[in-house]
């Protein structure tokens, strides 16, 4: 295993004990936010990875960047606005991976600024610095990723929930009804991405236009030190 294949597995495993844990209590806060405690008595307003995790999910986080942790119980009935809460309840996950993978590439940028920072990004040498550099570029890119995968329109992804508002009761309804069939949509549906070359992907898309807009947000910084 090379350094930087060592370097994106600990990327995901730092996402899936540090970053996971903030996506879920994302959840549960703004759930509570709306009303409803529900998530907040079951203890999902934690820190603790463990009281998130997925076992199948998890897995997947390690081995591919994607996954999913327990979803948060919520009970809409005490929500005070039904849908929209469905929606940003579902909505905050996904964007707590957008603030994470920002200061990813925030600090990224904050090293660049630095005369140690800058040779260890354009050289290929391995030292401790070349390392914190490739372990915030696959940070950065793993959060993005995991909040596009979440934004999926597919249960039971938090994309679903969002698309959620804008559809008809019946539409949730029919989802409900065949539980099974969109489960295995929803695994074939991961087995097919994963095997889908970039050039036709989607998500690879998706991705590249989020990491180029983040990007465009901090990468200022470093110019202010080195004129380019």
């Amino acid at each position: 295993m090379n350094i930087e294949t060592f370097l994106s597995f600990f990327a995901r495993v730092l996402t899936l004990l540090l970053v996971i844990p903030i996506h879920e209590s994302a959840h549960a806060l703004v759930a509570k936010w709306f009303g409803d405690d529900t998530a907040e008595r079951a203890g999902r307003i934690s820190l603790n990875p463990m009281d998130h995790i997925h076992p199948i999910g998890s897995l997947l986080m390690v081995l591919t960047g994607f996954g999913w942790a327990n979803p948060v119980p919520i009970n809409p009935v005490k929500m005070k606005k039904y849908r929209a809460g469905i929606a940003l309840t579902a909505l905050a996950g996904p964007v707590s991976n957008i603030l994470a993978a920002f200061v990813a590439g925030l600090a990224y940028a904050i090293l660049l600024c630095t005369e140690k920072g800058y040779v260890a990004a354009i050289s290929t040498a391995v030292t401790p610095m070349s390392c914190v550099i490739i372990l915030l570029q696959y940070l950065f890119s793993v959060n993005i990723g995991l909040a596009i995968f979440n934004l999926i329109p597919i249960p039971p992804l938090d994309g679903y929930n969002v698309l959620s508002y804008f559809t008809p009761s019946k539409v949730d309804r029919w989802f409900h009804q065949h539980q099974r069939e969109v489960s295995m949509v929803f695994f074939i549906t991961i087995i097919g991405i994963s095997y889908l070359p970039a050039r036709i992907n989607p998500l690879h898309y998706a991705h590249s236009f989020v990491a180029d807009l983040l990007w465009d947000c901090v990468k200022w910084i470093p110019k202010l030190r080195w004129g380019y």
